[in-house]
């Protein structure tokens, strides 16, 4: 129904549009992902300032005209995540964040918890940009996962239940796979595997650290998942560890 809608959103990307507006791409608390125009935004004294800006958490009010966008009434800034604008790595972390959270949550159904995940994202990178590694990246992949019911088994082997001997990752079956069911699987180190039930474990704030060589094998499970599941690719997690990130 055509009305006024007033909810909290993340602002995922912003496009120009028009001589003086922006197309957003939005992920909102009750109403998941929303594309909308902000009219007028890019004029000198456009009365929206810059707080529809990427990454910004704003408070919006957001006319349902009869296309499939809505039209930008009124925003407020809730958070403009100023520090981790400050810094490259950070700004590509959030980007990435904002990216993956666009693409696996595309439709309109709310997911509160992922609205609150990517929110809790941007406020780590923005309390200490430092945060922005690979590691933290991916720990955020599998938590949006398990928010897509995709988590990977890792308990035990994905195919015959086995508790020992797991050896490899499977995408097709969904998870770790022994040494009996490796068939067209790679394969996964104690660390890699490690990482994964830590980060699915622990809070972003308590997040694990690994080397590169752990990340890039968790890097291809999270990518063999998705592919398979959701028939998804995503950018890189991340370049590189910052120097001294890795445990």
């Amino acid at each position: 129904m055509a009305g006024p809608l007033r909810t909290e959103a993340v602002v995922l990307r912003s496009m120009r549009y028009g001589e003086a507006d922006r197309i957003l791409h939005l992920y909102t608390l009750q109403h998941g992902r929303v594309g909308a125009i902000a009219k007028g935004v890019r004029r000198a004294r456009s009365r929206f300032g810059g707080r529809l800006e990427p990454f910004f958490r704003v408070r919006l009010i957001l006319h349902q005209g009869r296309g499939e966008l809505c039209t930008v009434t009124a925003a407020d800034t809730v958070h403009g995540y100023r520090r981790l604008r400050e810094d490259g790595p950070a700004l590509d972390a959030a980007a990435r964040a904002c990216d993956a959270v666009g693409r696996l949550f595309e439709t309109s159904e709310p997911h509160p918890g992922v609205f609150h995940l990517l929110c809790n994202e941007l406020a780590l990178l923005d309390a200490d940009p430092r945060l922005a590694t690979r590691s933290n990246g991916l720990a955020f992949r599998l938590k949006l996962l398990l928010a897509a019911g995709l988590a990977p088994a890792l308990g035990g082997c994905a195919t015959c239940g086995d508790h020992e001997h797991l050896v490899g990752f499977s995408g097709a079956a969904g998870g770790v796979v022994c040494g009996a069911c490796e068939a067209g699987s790679f394969p996964l180190s104690e660390s890699a595997h490690g990482f994964m039930v830590d980060a699915l474990g622990r809070s972003l704030t308590d997040a694990p650290q690994a080397q590169d060589g752990t990340l890039g094998q968790v890097e291809r499970a999270v990518a063999e998942t998705l592919e398979h599941h959701a028939h998804l690719r995503l950018m890189p997690a991340a370049r590189r560890e910052r120097p001294g990130a890795a445990a």
